[in-house]
């Protein structure tokens, strides 16, 4: 039986090539090929505009410039420099994997061997290998199953598993190809991610001034390509109402770090919780003290609410004045607590909202 066709020909994918090496943006991830500098980078890709990256990274890369640094640091230091870029288990998990190379010795090689370490999947794994070693494995974001949509004309929605299933083969079958022409799966891959994150956008296709126009289905054959890929459709997302204790005494204020597994894991933060049905929200943060901390507070005056939303969710924060009133403090449902002057705040890692509170404290 004969190889079906690859679905795009030697010549636009050599086009493609053409065009990245010529327009790519000049990120700081591409100045070298270290496989820990490019292991940093699609970390803080993960779920995060390149823009808003650059700084992080100049940042992260300046505390822990070698995987030994980061590996010898504390989780706390990790946290605090990841403060900002959201998605906390990035860097529980860059940290554990940090640790687990340290042992071994040496950064992986081979996307296989990526995969093995925590927070590495199949795309990450691929990205690594492709672009630090030159491995022959293809990358599968939302950038390239969009190109590759429209390419292929693909109709069906993309989370769906006969379309995935068919653009991982025709994923592999270009890499097959891209091999065969020895034009070098790093820059193959980074050029399809470019070019979706660039010309062949979500919302708007700049068709002309795409290296594949001339091999693409959509656009000879739809007056929009931007229908394509076709999207579930959204769902509504919960909100939900929180209330948190700002605790004082003596001009400290007391915060609280939350578990080291789960979400915003390990950060420092007021502490408080989810409002119950039927109870105000002065009656939700005295209760949510006396179960995480097992002391009673008074609940006094409000500061401030904070609207933040998270992936899956939405909350409003809503933060009140308080004391102790009685009891000791026990970590009944935090993992540590601290009493700490306003300029110390600094010190620790605390999620978006809260450190919107942190800059009203600071002016009081």
């Amino acid at each position: 039986m004969p190889k079906s066709k690859p679905a795009l020909s030697a010549n636009a994918l050599r086009a493609l090539l053409r065009w990245y090496r010529k327009q790519k943006r000049e990120l700081p991830w591409r100045e070298q090929r270290d496989p820990y500098r490019i292991w940093i980078s699609e970390i803080l890709l993960q779920q995060t505009q390149v823009e808003t990256v650059k700084p992080y990274y100049a940042r992260f890369l300046r505390q822990f410039p070698t995987v030994e640094t980061l590996a010898a640091a504390p989780m706390d230091r990790v946290l605090k420099a990841w403060e900002g870029c959201g998605y906390y288990a990035r860097a529980r998990n860059l940290h554990k994997a940090a640790r687990l190379v340290a042992e071994t010795g040496r950064l992986p090689h081979a996307a296989a061997e990526w995969r093995k370490l925590p927070g590495i999947g199949a795309y990450t794994a691929a990205a690594i290998a492709s672009i630090a070693y030159g491995e022959a494995v293809p990358v599968i974001d939302g950038n390239v199953e969009r190109v590759l949509a429209r390419v292929l004309r693909e109709r069906r929605i993309l989370k769906t598993t006969p379309a995935l299933k068919r653009l991982r083969v025709v994923a592999e079958s270009l890499m097959t190809e891209i091999t065969r022409l020895k034009l070098g799966p790093g820059d193959y891959n980074q050029a399809l991610m470019e070019l979706g994150a660039t010309l062949c956008r979500p919302r708007s296709a700049m068709c002309e001034d795409c290296p594949l126009r001339t091999e693409c289905r959509a656009r000879a054959s739809l007056a929009d390509v931007t229908v394509l890929p076709r999207k579930t459709p959204a769902k509504r997302i919960p909100h939900y109402q929180i209330g948190a204790a700002v605790i004082r005494r003596r001009g400290k204020v007391l915060i609280t770090q939350r578990p080291p597994e789960g979400m915003l894991g390990g950060l420092w933060e007021f502490p408080g919780g989810k409002q119950h049905d039927g109870e105000s929200l002065e009656e939700c943060v005295a209760r949510e003290i006396l179960e995480e901390l097992g002391i009673e507070i008074a609940v006094g005056k409000h500061l401030m609410s904070v609207d933040h939303g998270y992936s899956h969710f939405s909350i409003t924060l809503h933060c009140y004045d308080c004391r102790v009133r009685s009891g000791r403090i026990r970590k009944l449902a935090v993992a540590d607590y601290r009493w700490v002057t306003p300029a110390e705040l600094d010190d620790y890692a605390f999620p978006k909202a809260d450190r919107v509170v942190l800059a009203k404290l600071k002016q009081t």
